[in-house]
Order: structure tokens, then C-alpha cells, then sequence
């Protein structure tokens, strides 16, 4: 077996092309083997297969720096640097990354888990290599979905003004994480027809090798930029060389032996490059081909059928939130849907089906999606705007400036809250409340259940003194009987669940149930128990209230501790003059690692029995 042998990169430089490809299939058996145990971003790491051997072939990480957007698309890549005898422990505690990490291999050049910055620290390396006079190549390989993103096009706009020695790689499979929207997939698919285009840019590389070695670098340059004009003619106003890059392709990005040839003769052309491949997401799996947006990220399934394999049980909150718009959108014809390239890990995918032409995927461009809903809701729509509390922070300033500051009844269904499990850090919902608590007429919510789910989005839409958000986290939710008819929520007003005696405890989220299941297992303590509902504004005379009644407080959220709930109810015992022992109880401040949700929160003192065990210590 080949792969086996491949101990670092330098293994493949004596490989014949024939091995190459047999390498290839190893890689794509190992990487369906491992994931198909413990998930993972299968489809786009199948999809650069050839191109990762490529890449590996032709230049020399650690030196040179390949540079992998969003980076869940490195999965061959770890394979052939070192990490293949580690692979089985991908994504778990304690095992290896899910994308990139410095921290993890010195060929890991820049970490990545968000989309569409390559290209900005591609253009900080080759500054800075020129500035130390160092002596290297910079490769940046971005998807052609994560071209939606404004960073991406800020990066390559400085990338064309300074021209330094940079090769841009486009992956274009007419795919981010669902199918891609926008102008430049209309574009890119132009480019892509356009057979006779690739026949030029052949001739071209012929002609200029053929050149008298004594020919002037000028008589060069001249029949460089006649081939340029050349391909010009044919296929107009390429945009990338409008930016400033020289521009190659399309060609095949699974045929080895031309990616290798070409890859070879681009590198000894200075300056600013951009070679565009056409790759299939999933490629070499035919489960993954067919159904790609599943197999982008996904749970352990079975590799001969390609079939998820699903726990038995309850619903996640992002289903729940698909079934309640759907049902209130028959009703208000205001209701408008956005996401940014997520429609189906947001629930959406049945609302877009019944409702069309207000539903809108905007692409991977978080900024752009919470502006655009600023404009409909300024109209007199009512936008709900479902995007992952990871990549919302992504929108900072357009939620204060675009929304808050405008006060406009914008609708925020943030998924994915909390610590959401193998992605690891660059996924964690870990910061929402904190960020979200500061900005001025901001409204907080976070359901503990379904049903209350289902009172939230109720009172979000009744609500139209600003924005409003409700924040829940990924996975199951906790199944309640329904009301026959669902009711709105007073803003700011939270529910007794337990009455007892010290500590007063008050809960946000799921976490309500664990720390009712404690109180009623444990004969330690009695606590009363207080769903908070909401995190701004407090319910400041129900908490009030009870803290004159009680010397001890513990607050519990799945959220980071600086900014969070427990900041918001010091600071009002604090404004109010009581001095009380409190406990917070929340993500600790360091970035937290990847692994199992409930590995995850007992390492942290979250889980049912750390939870419990610090709960009767900080009583005592």
C-alpha cells in the first residue's frame, strides 16, 4: 500500500504518475473509511484529491506555504503530511483537527475554519517574505463558493495592486456548502464553456517554451502578452485579470500528470497567478457525488450505502425552527427567510420549496445577508436572518450599525449556540450572548424546549421596537406537549421552575433541564430554580426579588463567562446595591477544543456530574 509508506511529503517526489493515481484511490478509501466512524467534511476533501498530490509534488511545505480556505478540505493533505497513522482520531478529544491548525503540524501554515480568508493572509505572506528577503511560494486554494464572501474579493483586490509572487488556485465546483448563488457562479460557468479558451492557452505555453533561450526577456514579455490577447478575444473581460493576475485554465483538477505540468511552469512565472480547476465535490464516491451538500459535513454514516447513520429520537432545534416559519409564513406574508449558504443546516430547506420568491441564500457573505435585512425590514418586511452564531460574528458591525442603531424589527435565529462538538473551536457558538448583550435595543432569547422555542418565535414576530434574537443550540431538543395555541412571551419576563431554598440558580437554554434533573437526584441541595428566558433584558424584578431572599447565587449558561448571562446579573445585584456570593458557571475564557458536546462540557465543569459536584461545593 503506498500511503502507508508516505511519511512526509518529500515520500511522493519519487512516485510515478501511474503511483499518483493509485495513491489517490488510497487516499479517498482512508478518508471514507475514517469518516464514515466519526463524520466529517467528507465531499470537499474527496473533491482535491489530485490536487492536494499535486500541490505536494511540485512544492515543498514547510517552506512553501499552502494556504487551504476554510480548511475543511484538507483532509488528503493530512494524510500526506505526517498524519495518516493519527487520521483515525479525527475530530475526536484528544485527536486531531477537523481543518487546519498551527499548533498541530508545522505544514499547516494558517489555521482556517471560516470561509474566504486565504487570500488576505496569502497576501500577508508574500509581503512579509518579501520584506525579510526570504525566498518562497505562496499558494492560496479557494473554493469558488467562498468567492460569495466580500473578504475574498478584498483580498484579491490587493493581491492584483502589488503583484507579488502569489499563485491563487480556484477550486470551482459549483459548490460552497449547498449549491452556489450569485454573478460569479454565472460567470465562472461562462469561463468554463469556453473549450476553445483552454486550446489557446495550450498553444500559448508551447509557443513561449519553443522561444530561443537568447531571445530579450522584453521579445518574451511581447509574445506573453500577444497569447494574452489572444485568449482575450475569445473569452472577454476576465475578471480576475482586470484585478491584476495572470489568469490560467479551467482545466481538469483530477487529471494528475496535467496539474503537475502545469502547476511546474506556472511556478517559475513571477508575480501575481490564478489558476482555475474544475473539480467534482465528492469525487470517487458515489454517494457523496450524488448527494454533495449532504456529504459536506456530516455524522458518522455507512460507507457501502453512503446512509447517515441517525440516533433514534427527538428533533434538533434548527427543525423546529424550519416547522415553526413554515407554519407562521402561511399566516404573514411579510415573513421573508435568509440565510448565507446554509439552507439546509438551518432548517430552511422546506421553506424555500413552499416559499420561493421569500426565501434568499445570499452566499457565504454574513455581512451583506444582516445589511440585506436591514433594507427589507426598512421596507416593511419582516426578515428572519438564520445564521450560525459562528459565523454571525462575522456581521458585528452591521448588526449595531445596519440594525441596532436603526432600530429595525430584524428577526436573528442563531444556530448552533454554545459549544457545538467536533468542529472545535472555530465552531463554537461560544460568544453570542456576550457580543450581543452590549448593542443598545437588542432583545435576547434562548429557548429551553421546543414549546418554548415555538413561544419565542411568536414573541420575536409580535415584536417591532428592534431587533430580536433567539439563540439554541445544535442537537436535540427537549420534546413538550404543545399548546393548541401558541402565545407570546412578555419581553423580559422569566419562569420559576423549582421553588426550594439556597442557592438561587438561574439557568438559560437547555441547560434548565440538567440542572433540574441535579436538584431533583441530589439531597444536598434544594435550590430554586429560575429559566431566565431571556438575557436582555432581564426579568430584573422577578431575580431582584428573590436574590434579597437568598446569599447565594450560581448562574448557568452555554456561553463564554466574560460578557455573558452571569455578567448580566452581577451587574445588576451590583447597580442595586445587593452584595451576594455568586458562582458563574459557563464556558471558561480559552477556545475550547473539539470532541464529543457531552466530553466537552464535562471538561469544563458543564457536564451532569462536575455540573453537580461544584453546584453542592460552592453551597457548602
Amino acid at each position: 500500500m503506498i500511503l502507508k509508506k508516505i511519511k512526509s511529503p518529500e515520500d511522493i517526489d519519487r512516485l510515478s504518475f501511474k503511483e499518483l493515481s493509485i495513491l489517490a484511490s488510497e487516499m479517498r478509501n482512508r478518508i471514507i473509511e475514517v469518516a464514515s466512524k466519526r463524520g466529517g467534511h467528507v465531499a470537499p476533501s474527496l473533491g482535491v484529491v489530485e490536487l492536494t498530490i499535486a500541490l505536494l509534488k511540485v512544492f515543498k511545505p514547510p517552506v512553501d506555504k499552502i494556504i487551504w480556505d476554510v480548511s475543511h478540505q484538507s483532509y488528503g493533505y493530512k494524510l500526506l503530511t505526517g498524519r495518516n497513522d493519527s487520521f483515525d482520531t479525527l475530530r475526536q478529544f484528544g485527536g486531531i483537527s477537523g481543518f487546519l491548525s498551527r499548533s498541530e503540524s508545522i505544514y499547516d501554515a494558517f489555521g482556517a475554519g471560516h470561509a474566504s480568508t486565504s487570500l488576505s493572509a496569502a497576501i500577508g505572506f508574500a509581503i512579509a517574505r518579501d520584506l525579510r528577503g526570504d525566498d518562497y511560494d505562496v499558494i492560496a486554494v479557494i473554493g469558488d463558493g467562498a468567492l460569495t464572501g466580500g473578504m475574498a474579493m478584498e483580498g484579491l483586490n490587493q493581491i492584483g495592486y502589488h503583484n507579488n509572487n502569489i499563485l491563487v488556485i480556484l477550486n470551482d465546483n459549483k459548490m460552497s456548502i449547498a449549491e452556489n448563488v450569485g454573478g460569479m457562479r454565472e460567470y465562472l460557468t461562462r469561463l468554463q464553456s469556453a473549450e476553445i479558451y483552454n486550446k489557446i492557452m495550450e498553444d500559448a505555453w508551447d509557443l513561449l517554451e519553443k522561444l530561443p533561450k537568447g531571445l530579450s526577456t522584453k521579445a518574451k514579455n511581447s509574445a506573453r502578452k500577444l497569447s494574452e490577447g489572444l485568449k482575450n478575444l475569445i473569452v472577454p473581460n476576465i475578471i480576475f485579470e482586470e484585478f491584476g493576475l495572470s489568469y490560467y485554465g479551467p482545466i481538469d483538477g483530477h487529471n494528475i500528470p496535467e496539474l503537475i505540468t502545469l502547476l511546474s511552469k506556472i511556478k517559475k512565472i513571477k508575480g501575481a497567478k490564478l489558476l482555475h480547476i474544475i473539480t467534482e465535490k465528492g469525487r470517487g464516491y458515489k454517494p457523496a457525488e450524488e448527494e454533495p451538500t449532504l456529504f459536506h459535513g456530516l455524522g458518522p454514516f455507512d460507507p457501502e450505502s453512503g446512509k447517515p447513520i441517525k440516533k433514534k429520537g427527538q428533533k434538533n432545534y434548527s427543525d423546529i425552527f424550519g416547522e415553526i416559519i413554515v407554519e407562521e409564513a402561511r399566516e404573514n406574508e411579510d415573513i421573508i427567510a435568509i440565510t448565507a449558504a446554509m439552507p439546509n443546516g438551518t432548517g430552511l430547506v422546506n421553506f424555500s420549496k413552499e416559499f420561493p420568491n421569500r426565501f434568499y441564500d445570499v452566499g457565504i457573505a454574513e455581512q451583506h445577508a444582516v445589511t440585506f435585512a436591514g433594507g427589507l425590514a426598512a421596507g416593511g418586511m419582516r426578515p428572519v436572518c438564520a445564521i450560525y452564531s459562528t459565523f454571525l460574528q462575522r456581521a458585528f458591525d452591521q448588526i449595531i450599525h445596519d440594525i441596532a442603531l436603526q432600530r429595525l424589527p430584524v428577526i436573528f435565529c442563531i444556530d448552533r449556540g454554545g459549544l457545538v462538538g467536533e468542529d472545535g473551536a472555530t465552531h463554537h457558538g461560544a460568544f453570542d450572548l456576550s457580543y450581543l448583550r452590549m448593542i443598545p435595543n437588542m432583545v435576547i432569547m434562548t429557548p429551553r424546549d421546543e414549546l418554548e422555542f415555538k413561544r419565542m418565535f411568536k414573541t420575536a414576530l409580535d415584536y417591532e421596537d428592534g431587533p430580536i434574537a433567539i439563540r439554541y443550540p445544535r442537537g436535540q431538543v427537549e420534546g413538550v406537549e404543545s399548546l393548541d395555541r401558541i402565545t407570546s412571551i412578555p419581553i423580559g419576563k422569566g419562569e420559576m421552575l423549582h421553588k426550594g431554598d439556597n442557592p438561587l440558580v438561574l439557568v438559560v437554554g437547555p441547560l434548565v433541564y440538567r440542572v433540574l434533573k441535579i436538584a431533583k437526584e441530589s439531597d444536598d441541595i434544594n435550590p430554586t430554580i429560575i429559566d431566565a428566558r431571556f438575557i436582555k433584558p432581564l426579568d430584573e424584578e422577578l431575580i431582584l426579588k428573590l436574590a434579597r431572599k437568598s446569599d447565594k447565587i450560581i448562574t448557568v449558561e452555554d456561553n463564554a463567562i466574560a460578557g455573558g448571562f452571569g455578567s448580566a446579573v452581577m451587574e445588576l445585584l451590583s447597580d442595586n446595591g445587593l452584595k451576594r456570593d455568586i458562582f458563574r458557571i459557563g464556558i471558561p475564557d480559552r477556545f475550547i477544543t473539539y470532541g464529543n458536546q457531552l466530553r466537552l462540557h464535562e471538561s469544563i465543569g458543564m457536564g451532569e456530574e462536575t455540573l453537580k459536584e461544584r453546584m453542592k461545593e460552592f453551597t457548602k
